[in-house]
Protein backbone atom coordinates (compact mmCIF):
# COMPACT_ATOMS: atom_id res chain seq x y z
CA UNK A 1 0.00 0.00 0.00
CA UNK A 2 1.05 3.38 -0.83
CA UNK A 3 3.11 5.58 2.18
CA UNK A 4 0.51 8.56 1.35
CA UNK A 5 -2.45 5.66 2.52
CA UNK A 6 -1.13 5.39 5.97
CA UNK A 7 -0.38 8.37 7.60
CA UNK A 8 -2.22 11.96 8.35
CA UNK A 9 -2.68 13.47 4.58
CA UNK A 10 -0.30 16.57 4.58
CA UNK A 11 -0.62 19.63 2.41
CA UNK A 12 1.29 19.70 -0.69
CA UNK A 13 2.17 22.93 -2.89
CA UNK A 14 -0.54 23.57 -5.49
CA UNK A 15 2.20 24.22 -7.67
CA UNK A 16 3.94 21.01 -7.68
CA UNK A 17 0.56 19.03 -8.55
CA UNK A 18 -0.36 17.60 -12.44
CA UNK A 19 -3.81 19.33 -13.35
CA UNK A 20 -5.53 15.88 -13.66
CA UNK A 21 -4.51 15.36 -9.59
CA UNK A 22 -7.93 16.02 -8.02
CA UNK A 23 -6.61 14.16 -4.78
CA UNK A 24 -3.48 16.04 -4.71
CA UNK A 25 -5.19 18.96 -5.51
CA UNK A 26 -7.85 18.67 -2.57
CA UNK A 27 -5.12 17.81 -0.28
CA UNK A 28 -3.32 21.28 -1.14
CA UNK A 29 -6.90 23.20 -0.24
CA UNK A 30 -6.64 22.22 3.44
CA UNK A 31 -4.82 25.37 4.92
CA UNK A 32 -7.26 27.51 3.01
CA UNK A 33 -9.82 25.54 4.21
CA UNK A 34 -8.70 25.48 7.68
CA UNK A 35 -8.42 29.00 7.89
CA UNK A 36 -11.97 29.48 6.21
CA UNK A 37 -13.76 27.50 8.73
CA UNK A 38 -15.71 29.58 11.23
CA UNK A 39 -16.34 32.25 8.29
CA UNK A 40 -18.08 29.95 6.39
CA UNK A 41 -19.84 28.84 9.43
CA UNK A 42 -20.50 31.73 9.96
CA UNK A 43 -22.05 32.77 6.19
CA UNK A 44 -23.66 29.29 6.89
CA UNK A 45 -22.45 28.65 3.05
CA UNK A 46 -18.79 28.44 1.42
CA UNK A 47 -17.29 31.63 1.31
CA UNK A 48 -16.58 33.04 -1.94
CA UNK A 49 -12.68 32.06 -1.84
CA UNK A 50 -13.62 28.46 -1.29
CA UNK A 51 -16.31 28.83 -4.06
CA UNK A 52 -13.42 29.64 -6.19
CA UNK A 53 -10.81 27.27 -5.45
CA UNK A 54 -13.92 24.25 -5.59
CA UNK A 55 -14.72 25.40 -8.78
CA UNK A 56 -11.62 26.23 -10.01
CA UNK A 57 -10.29 22.67 -9.72
CA UNK A 58 -13.16 20.92 -10.97
CA UNK A 59 -14.17 19.44 -7.58
CA UNK A 60 -17.59 19.64 -7.75
CA UNK A 61 -17.52 17.89 -10.98
CA UNK A 62 -15.27 14.91 -10.01
CA UNK A 63 -18.32 12.22 -11.09
CA UNK A 64 -19.48 13.98 -14.34
CA UNK A 65 -18.42 12.62 -18.04
CA UNK A 66 -14.97 14.32 -19.56
CA UNK A 67 -17.72 15.03 -22.62
CA UNK A 68 -18.87 17.77 -20.70
CA UNK A 69 -16.29 18.87 -18.71
CA UNK A 70 -16.21 16.58 -15.82
CA UNK A 71 -13.28 14.42 -13.95
CA UNK A 72 -14.44 11.40 -14.48
CA UNK A 73 -12.58 9.87 -11.51
CA UNK A 74 -12.53 5.93 -10.12
CA UNK A 75 -14.77 5.92 -6.32
CA UNK A 76 -12.20 5.12 -4.69
CA UNK A 77 -10.22 8.11 -5.35
CA UNK A 78 -13.95 10.55 -5.05
CA UNK A 79 -13.42 9.43 -1.52
CA UNK A 80 -10.10 10.44 -0.88
CA UNK A 81 -10.81 13.89 -2.26
CA UNK A 82 -13.70 13.96 0.38
CA UNK A 83 -11.72 12.85 2.89
CA UNK A 84 -9.03 15.99 2.22
CA UNK A 85 -11.47 18.46 2.03
CA UNK A 86 -13.17 17.28 5.61
CA UNK A 87 -9.96 17.60 6.79
CA UNK A 88 -9.88 21.07 6.29
CA UNK A 89 -13.55 21.82 6.52
CA UNK A 90 -16.70 19.28 6.90
CA UNK A 91 -18.94 21.95 5.48
CA UNK A 92 -16.65 22.51 2.21
CA UNK A 93 -16.62 17.86 2.49
CA UNK A 94 -20.68 17.55 2.49
CA UNK A 95 -21.06 19.93 0.13
CA UNK A 96 -18.37 18.40 -2.39
CA UNK A 97 -20.26 15.01 -1.90
CA UNK A 98 -23.38 16.09 -2.03
CA UNK A 99 -23.60 18.06 -5.53
CA UNK A 100 -20.97 15.23 -7.26
CA UNK A 101 -23.07 12.15 -6.38
CA UNK A 102 -26.49 13.92 -7.48
CA UNK A 103 -25.07 15.69 -10.98
CA UNK A 104 -23.78 12.29 -11.58
CA UNK A 105 -26.94 10.10 -10.66
CA UNK A 106 -29.29 12.90 -12.49
CA UNK A 107 -27.05 12.74 -15.28
CA UNK A 108 -26.75 9.44 -15.73
CA UNK A 109 -30.32 9.39 -17.10
CA UNK A 110 -30.92 12.09 -18.78
CA UNK A 111 -30.35 12.68 -22.85
CA UNK A 112 -26.60 13.61 -23.77
CA UNK A 113 -27.92 17.15 -24.94
CA UNK A 114 -29.96 18.03 -21.92
CA UNK A 115 -26.69 16.74 -19.76
CA UNK A 116 -24.70 19.32 -21.47
CA UNK A 117 -26.92 21.63 -21.43
CA UNK A 118 -27.57 21.19 -17.48
CA UNK A 119 -24.08 20.54 -16.66
CA UNK A 120 -21.91 21.91 -19.48
CA UNK A 121 -20.79 25.13 -17.63
CA UNK A 122 -17.76 25.14 -15.63
CA UNK A 123 -19.52 26.56 -12.17
CA UNK A 124 -23.08 24.80 -12.86
CA UNK A 125 -23.82 22.40 -10.06
CA UNK A 126 -26.93 20.71 -8.50
CA UNK A 127 -28.68 20.37 -4.71
CA UNK A 128 -31.83 18.71 -4.15
CA UNK A 129 -33.21 17.70 -0.66
CA UNK A 130 -35.35 15.58 1.47
CA UNK A 131 -39.20 15.88 0.58
CA UNK A 132 -42.24 16.42 2.89
CA UNK A 133 -45.35 14.35 2.86
CA UNK A 134 -47.37 15.84 0.08
CA UNK A 135 -44.87 16.87 -2.93
CA UNK A 136 -46.28 15.09 -5.92
CA UNK A 137 -45.62 15.18 -9.40
CA UNK A 138 -48.90 15.20 -11.75
CA UNK A 139 -48.52 13.16 -14.83
CA UNK A 140 -49.20 15.69 -17.79
CA UNK A 141 -48.94 15.40 -21.62
CA UNK A 142 -44.68 16.62 -22.11
CA UNK A 143 -43.87 16.36 -18.75
CA UNK A 144 -45.44 16.88 -14.82
CA UNK A 145 -46.90 19.57 -12.82
CA UNK A 146 -44.50 19.42 -9.75
CA UNK A 147 -45.91 21.10 -6.46
CA UNK A 148 -43.89 20.36 -3.48
CA UNK A 149 -41.47 21.57 -0.24
CA UNK A 150 -37.87 20.11 0.50
CA UNK A 151 -35.74 20.51 2.94
CA UNK A 152 -31.65 19.48 3.70
CA UNK A 153 -30.54 20.83 -0.07
CA UNK A 154 -27.00 20.89 1.05
CA UNK A 155 -24.73 23.32 -0.82
CA UNK A 156 -27.78 24.64 -3.20
CA UNK A 157 -26.65 28.35 -2.31
CA UNK A 158 -23.53 28.06 -4.75
CA UNK A 159 -26.09 25.98 -7.71
CA UNK A 160 -27.32 26.67 -10.67
CA UNK A 161 -29.88 23.87 -10.19
CA UNK A 162 -32.16 22.77 -7.67
CA UNK A 163 -33.49 18.75 -8.08
CA UNK A 164 -36.74 17.18 -6.14
CA UNK A 165 -37.61 13.29 -5.75
CA UNK A 166 -41.44 12.65 -5.29
CA UNK A 167 -44.70 10.66 -6.16
CA UNK A 168 -45.58 10.55 -10.16
CA UNK A 169 -49.11 10.49 -9.83
CA UNK A 170 -51.63 10.44 -12.30
CA UNK A 171 -54.31 13.90 -12.75
CA UNK A 172 -56.56 11.18 -10.56
CA UNK A 173 -54.13 11.19 -7.61
CA UNK A 174 -53.48 7.60 -8.24
CA UNK A 175 -49.95 6.72 -8.84
CA UNK A 176 -47.45 5.40 -11.39
CA UNK A 177 -46.29 1.85 -11.19
CA UNK A 178 -42.72 0.90 -11.27
CA UNK A 179 -42.40 -2.24 -13.38
CA UNK A 180 -42.73 -4.12 -10.11
CA UNK A 181 -46.12 -2.78 -9.30
CA UNK A 182 -45.09 -0.62 -6.67
CA UNK A 183 -45.69 3.43 -6.79
CA UNK A 184 -42.64 4.87 -8.60
CA UNK A 185 -40.97 8.43 -7.52
CA UNK A 186 -39.65 10.74 -10.03
CA UNK A 187 -36.43 12.69 -10.30
CA UNK A 188 -37.08 16.34 -11.57
CA UNK A 189 -34.76 19.01 -12.49
CA UNK A 190 -35.01 22.88 -12.81
CA UNK A 191 -33.42 26.49 -12.24
CA UNK A 192 -32.98 27.52 -8.60
CA UNK A 193 -34.03 30.88 -9.75
CA UNK A 194 -37.49 28.87 -10.35
CA UNK A 195 -37.93 27.76 -6.70
CA UNK A 196 -39.03 29.56 -3.63
CA UNK A 197 -35.88 29.34 -1.35
CA UNK A 198 -36.40 30.17 2.35
CA UNK A 199 -32.58 30.61 3.90
CA UNK A 200 -33.46 28.47 7.12
CA UNK A 201 -30.41 26.63 8.06
CA UNK A 202 -30.00 26.26 11.89
CA UNK A 203 -28.39 23.17 12.96
CA UNK A 204 -26.20 21.49 15.54
CA UNK A 205 -22.99 21.48 13.13
CA UNK A 206 -22.18 21.45 9.24
CA UNK A 207 -23.58 24.95 9.31
CA UNK A 208 -21.78 26.09 6.68
CA UNK A 209 -23.77 23.64 4.24
CA UNK A 210 -26.56 26.08 4.32
CA UNK A 211 -29.10 23.25 3.83
CA UNK A 212 -32.17 25.45 3.05
CA UNK A 213 -36.04 24.65 2.33
CA UNK A 214 -37.20 25.05 -0.79
CA UNK A 215 -40.21 24.78 -2.94
CA UNK A 216 -42.46 25.23 -6.07
CA UNK A 217 -46.29 25.36 -6.78
CA UNK A 218 -47.37 24.06 -9.82
CA UNK A 219 -44.10 24.15 -11.92
CA UNK A 220 -44.27 22.44 -15.35
CA UNK A 221 -41.24 20.17 -15.71
CA UNK A 222 -40.58 18.89 -19.56
CA UNK A 223 -39.90 14.88 -19.53
CA UNK A 224 -36.71 15.57 -20.83
CA UNK A 225 -35.61 17.39 -17.71
CA UNK A 226 -37.10 14.51 -15.63
CA UNK A 227 -35.61 10.74 -14.27
CA UNK A 228 -36.36 7.86 -12.27
CA UNK A 229 -32.78 7.11 -11.05
CA UNK A 230 -31.15 3.76 -10.02
CA UNK A 231 -32.66 1.81 -12.62
CA UNK A 232 -29.83 0.81 -14.54
CA UNK A 233 -31.59 -0.30 -17.67
CA UNK A 234 -32.82 3.10 -18.06
CA UNK A 235 -29.13 4.86 -18.23
CA UNK A 236 -27.80 6.97 -21.12
CA UNK A 237 -24.66 6.86 -19.52
CA UNK A 238 -23.10 3.67 -18.90
CA UNK A 239 -19.45 4.78 -17.54
CA UNK A 240 -18.71 2.36 -14.20
CA UNK A 241 -19.61 4.83 -11.91
CA UNK A 242 -22.80 4.93 -13.03
CA UNK A 243 -23.58 1.15 -11.95
CA UNK A 244 -22.92 1.70 -8.89
CA UNK A 245 -26.61 2.76 -7.13
CA UNK A 246 -26.20 6.65 -5.84
CA UNK A 247 -26.91 5.41 -2.39
CA UNK A 248 -23.87 4.07 -1.89
CA UNK A 249 -21.85 6.79 -3.86
CA UNK A 250 -23.15 8.80 -1.27
CA UNK A 251 -22.38 6.76 1.79
CA UNK A 252 -18.55 6.34 0.61
CA UNK A 253 -18.20 9.99 0.30
CA UNK A 254 -20.42 10.68 3.33
CA UNK A 255 -17.99 7.87 5.32
CA UNK A 256 -14.81 9.41 3.61
CA UNK A 257 -15.99 12.72 5.40
CA UNK A 258 -16.62 10.91 8.83
CA UNK A 259 -13.01 9.85 8.41
CA UNK A 260 -11.69 13.60 7.67
CA UNK A 261 -13.20 15.09 10.30
CA UNK A 262 -11.60 12.29 12.27
CA UNK A 263 -8.49 12.89 11.31
CA UNK A 264 -8.82 16.46 11.66
CA UNK A 265 -9.91 16.47 15.43
CA UNK A 266 -7.06 13.46 16.34
CA UNK A 267 -4.33 15.48 14.61
CA UNK A 268 -5.81 18.61 17.23
CA UNK A 269 -5.33 16.01 19.70
CA UNK A 270 -2.11 15.05 19.34
CA UNK A 271 -0.80 18.68 19.34
CA UNK A 272 -2.99 19.93 21.93
CA UNK A 273 -1.27 17.00 24.23
CA UNK A 274 2.38 18.18 23.11
CA UNK A 275 2.08 21.56 24.32
CA UNK A 276 -0.46 20.89 27.81
CA UNK A 277 -0.55 19.43 31.24
CA UNK A 278 -4.17 18.92 32.59
CA UNK A 279 -4.80 20.23 35.83
CA UNK A 280 -5.37 17.19 37.24
CA UNK A 281 -2.29 15.75 36.28
CA UNK A 282 1.12 15.48 37.23
CA UNK A 283 2.88 15.85 34.28
CA UNK A 284 2.57 17.17 30.74
CA UNK A 285 -0.44 15.10 28.41
CA UNK A 286 2.26 13.75 25.90
CA UNK A 287 3.93 12.06 29.49
CA UNK A 288 1.49 10.50 30.45
CA UNK A 289 1.08 7.01 29.55
CA UNK A 290 -2.51 6.64 29.37
CA UNK A 291 -2.88 9.26 26.93
CA UNK A 292 0.12 7.52 24.81
CA UNK A 293 -1.79 4.31 24.62
CA UNK A 294 -4.98 6.22 23.83
CA UNK A 295 -3.44 7.87 20.71
CA UNK A 296 -1.92 4.87 19.68
CA UNK A 297 -5.35 3.71 19.46
CA UNK A 298 -7.43 5.94 17.86
CA UNK A 299 -4.81 6.16 15.14
CA UNK A 300 -4.80 2.16 14.47
CA UNK A 301 -8.92 2.78 14.48
CA UNK A 302 -8.61 5.41 12.38
CA UNK A 303 -6.24 3.89 9.91
CA UNK A 304 -7.83 0.45 9.97
CA UNK A 305 -11.16 1.81 8.89
CA UNK A 306 -9.62 3.97 6.27
CA UNK A 307 -8.01 0.90 4.82
CA UNK A 308 -11.40 -0.85 5.01
CA UNK A 309 -13.39 1.85 2.87
CA UNK A 310 -11.02 2.43 0.58
CA UNK A 311 -10.38 -1.56 0.24
CA UNK A 312 -13.62 -2.18 0.01
CA UNK A 313 -14.60 0.87 -2.51
CA UNK A 314 -11.59 -0.17 -4.46
CA UNK A 315 -12.77 -3.95 -5.07
CA UNK A 316 -16.51 -2.36 -5.80
CA UNK A 317 -14.91 -0.40 -8.41
CA UNK A 318 -13.07 -2.86 -10.25
CA UNK A 319 -15.79 -5.05 -10.60
CA UNK A 320 -17.97 -2.32 -12.54
CA UNK A 321 -14.70 -1.22 -14.87
CA UNK A 322 -14.25 -4.96 -15.53
CA UNK A 323 -18.08 -6.05 -15.91
CA UNK A 324 -20.47 -2.72 -16.31
CA UNK A 325 -22.32 -3.89 -13.10
CA UNK A 326 -21.83 -4.74 -9.28
CA UNK A 327 -22.89 -7.82 -7.54
CA UNK A 328 -25.39 -7.95 -4.67
CA UNK A 329 -22.19 -9.50 -2.81
CA UNK A 330 -20.13 -6.48 -3.33
CA UNK A 331 -23.09 -3.94 -2.85
CA UNK A 332 -23.71 -5.43 0.36
CA UNK A 333 -20.25 -5.50 1.31
CA UNK A 334 -19.75 -1.46 0.42
CA UNK A 335 -22.74 -0.99 2.32
CA UNK A 336 -21.14 -2.66 5.52
CA UNK A 337 -18.44 -0.75 5.02
CA UNK A 338 -19.63 2.80 4.60
CA UNK A 339 -21.93 2.46 7.86
CA UNK A 340 -19.11 0.99 9.77
CA UNK A 341 -16.44 3.32 9.09
CA UNK A 342 -19.03 6.34 9.50
CA UNK A 343 -19.71 4.53 13.36
CA UNK A 344 -16.29 4.16 13.88
CA UNK A 345 -14.91 7.62 12.90
CA UNK A 346 -17.64 9.37 14.83
CA UNK A 347 -16.14 7.23 17.52
CA UNK A 348 -12.69 8.62 17.13
CA UNK A 349 -14.24 12.44 17.17
CA UNK A 350 -15.59 11.61 20.31
CA UNK A 351 -12.92 10.43 22.22
CA UNK A 352 -10.58 13.31 20.77
CA UNK A 353 -13.45 16.04 21.61
CA UNK A 354 -13.60 14.24 25.35
CA UNK A 355 -9.54 13.85 25.64
CA UNK A 356 -8.98 17.87 24.98
CA UNK A 357 -10.50 18.63 28.27
CA UNK A 358 -12.32 21.72 28.93
CA UNK A 359 -10.28 23.29 25.90
CA UNK A 360 -12.45 21.35 23.84
CA UNK A 361 -15.79 23.23 24.60
CA UNK A 362 -14.49 26.77 23.83
CA UNK A 363 -16.04 28.55 20.46
CA UNK A 364 -12.74 30.35 20.08
CA UNK A 365 -10.73 26.58 19.75
CA UNK A 366 -11.36 23.85 16.86
CA UNK A 367 -12.38 20.80 18.82
CA UNK A 368 -15.81 22.65 19.51
CA UNK A 369 -16.81 23.84 15.89
CA UNK A 370 -15.65 20.21 14.64
CA UNK A 371 -16.84 18.04 17.29
CA UNK A 372 -20.29 19.15 16.24
CA UNK A 373 -19.51 18.88 12.96
CA UNK A 374 -18.73 15.24 13.59
CA UNK A 375 -22.28 14.41 15.38
CA UNK A 376 -24.05 16.12 12.54
CA UNK A 377 -22.41 14.01 10.06
CA UNK A 378 -23.02 10.91 12.18
CA UNK A 379 -26.91 11.50 12.28
CA UNK A 380 -27.14 11.21 7.99
CA UNK A 381 -29.22 8.37 6.63
CA UNK A 382 -25.65 6.83 5.43
CA UNK A 383 -24.68 5.85 9.04
CA UNK A 384 -28.13 4.12 11.09
CA UNK A 385 -27.36 1.71 12.51
CA UNK A 386 -30.43 -0.11 10.82
CA UNK A 387 -28.37 -0.91 7.81
CA UNK A 388 -26.12 -3.16 9.84
CA UNK A 389 -29.86 -5.08 10.81
CA UNK A 390 -30.12 -5.43 6.41
CA UNK A 391 -26.91 -6.31 6.02
CA UNK A 392 -27.06 -8.84 8.41
CA UNK A 393 -30.39 -10.19 7.03
CA UNK A 394 -29.05 -10.86 3.38
CA UNK A 395 -25.95 -12.62 5.13
CA UNK A 396 -28.20 -15.09 6.73
CA UNK A 397 -29.90 -15.79 3.73
CA UNK A 398 -32.91 -13.77 4.28
CA UNK A 399 -33.75 -14.03 0.61
CA UNK A 400 -34.60 -10.30 0.90
CA UNK A 401 -33.45 -7.85 -1.77
CA UNK A 402 -31.01 -5.51 1.08
CA UNK A 403 -32.71 -1.63 0.99
CA UNK A 404 -30.36 1.41 0.01
CA UNK A 405 -27.31 -1.08 -1.42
Amino acid sequence: MAAAELGPIRPQSPTALSAADPVAHARALVPLLEAAGPAIEAAKELTPPIRDALFGHNLLRLLLPREIGGQDIPLPDFAEVCEAIAIGDASAAWGVCQGNVSAMTSCAYLAPEVAREFFGQPRAALAWGARHNRARAVIVEGGYRVTGIWDFASGNRHCTMLGAHLPAVHPDGTPRLSPEGKPEDVTVLFRRDQARVTPEWNSLGLRGTGSDIYEVQDLFVPDAHACVRDRFERRRDHRPITAITSHLCYATGFSATALGVARGLLSRYVALARGKTARAGAQPMAENHSVQSEVAQLEATLRANRMYLLGTAREVWAEAAARGEVSMENRVALRLATTSVMRQATDVSIACYRAAGTTAVLESNEFERRFRDAMSVSQHLQATPWHLETVGRWLLGSGEKPAFV
